[in-house]
């Protein structure tokens, strides 16, 4: 991958996660982080919405269902990882609902949230 297509990759990552917050505001959602990075680890979007706490995990792809199916264990784990130190760094929220929440983008189509899409490890 040249460094044009990192850039590019970057700005179409960037643009589908500003997608997907505009997204869940809409949905009456608080954004509390965007790319929330820790060593071993990373979080799309952080959203508060009434008592539960969404990790959201942000994937565009040419298609909803490939989308979808780019959530991988791995991808879990290091999600998991990234909620544990962010809630640390926040103990109010850890008496509420929290959950792995994602975002699938597609060209040419509605996004799709789908709540509660993965099985957090805290």
């Amino acid at each position: 991958m040249t460094g044009r297509d990192r850039q590019a990759a970057r700005l179409f990552g960037r643009r589908a996660e500003w997608l997907a917050a505009a997204l869940l505001m809409a949905k009456g959602y608080r954004i509390l982080a965007r790319g929330y990075r820790v060593a071993g680890g990373e979080i799309d979007i952080i959203a508060l919405r009434g008592a539960a706490v969404a990790f959201v995990e942000v994937k565009a792809r040419p298609d909803l269902d490939a989308a979808a199916t780019a959530i991988t264990p791995v991808k879990i784990a290091r999600l998991s990882r990234a909620a544990r130190v962010w809630l640390v760094a926040n103990p109010w929220a850890a008496h509420r609902t929290l959950r792995a929440d994602a975002v699938f983008l597609a060209p040419w189509r509605l996004p799709r949230h789908v709540v509660a899409a993965a099985e957090l490890s805290l």
